[in-house]
């Protein structure tokens, strides 16, 4: 069955925001970047303006810019609606209220769809859906994925997320999840196993803290990287452990 508009709640994040979900410094910001579900975010339209390189994948940019805006109308309201029903989930700092939250998610969903058709004529914005990308092996430096894989841990399953993060792993140096938290502000069942998994397999695997939380107790993000371009003595072998900034 074909993927239809409808079944998905589209909802975009700022530049700002990528910056402190996945602790990105400037040098990372310098770096090919792939990232992963990104909806419509603003991340990949105001990097393309800083001149940097970002590509997104994701089913919704099958649609046009103004079949995405209508889905953002329709479902606006039932979101803001939903996180004034479950405001205790969140850590209002950064964020001060549910009205502002609405004002920074618009903004940046503004901009995406203002960016949207150039970027997707130049093939910035493409239509896949993973676990299969089309990508040639270490295609990309660093791979981010935002509030899809581990969040909807009860929608995909294990399989699902290994498959996924492999492929990530295949056409990228280096990959980024935020955040550890499924729907409910509660653990992902997945990040262990996934950690494991990464780690028997050779890769570098950290939990990193990093300087944002709006789902609360969602301020780690997992790090898996390859093997030779970490530091580490034994190039060798996988490790699995924390650091925090």
């Amino acid at each position: 069955m074909a993927f239809e508009l409808k079944e998905i709640v589209p909802w975009g994040r700022s530049f700002q925001e990528y910056v402190g979900m996945f602790a990105l410094s400037e040098e990372d910001l310098t770096k090919p970047i792939l990232g992963c579900g990104d909806g419509p975010a603003s991340f990949n339209a105001e990097l393309t303006r800083r001149g940097g390189a970002a590509v997104s994948v994701d089913p919704l940019y099958a649609f046009r810019a103004d079949e995405i805006s209508q889905r953002i109308d329709e479902t606006f309201d039932a979101v803001m609606r939903q996180t004034r029903q479950n405001e205790n989930e969140f850590v209002w700092d950064h964020i001060r209220s549910v009205n502002e939250l609405g004002k920074v998610r618009m903004a940046a969903m503004q901009e995406f769809l203002s960016d949207y058709p150039q970027g997707r004529a130049e093939g910035r914005y493409l239509p896949s859906s993973a676990p299969r990308l089309s990508f040639a092996d270490d295609s990309f430096s660093l791979a981010l994925s935002s509030h899809f894989l581990f969040l909807y841990s009860d929608h995909l399953d294990l399989k699902f997320h290994i498959d996924t993060i492999s492929e990530l792993c295949r056409v990228c140096g280096e990959t980024r999840i935020f955040p550890l938290l499924q729907l409910g502000a509660t653990p992902s069942p997945h990040v262990e196993p996934v950690a494991e998994h990464f780690s028997a397999q050779g890769y570098e695997v950290t939990q990193v803290r990093v300087p944002y939380e709006f789902q609360r107790g969602g301020n780690q993000m997992l790090k898996i990287r390859k093997v030779e371009q970490s530091n580490e003595a034994d190039a060798g072998k996988g490790s699995s452990h924390s650091e925090h900034l």
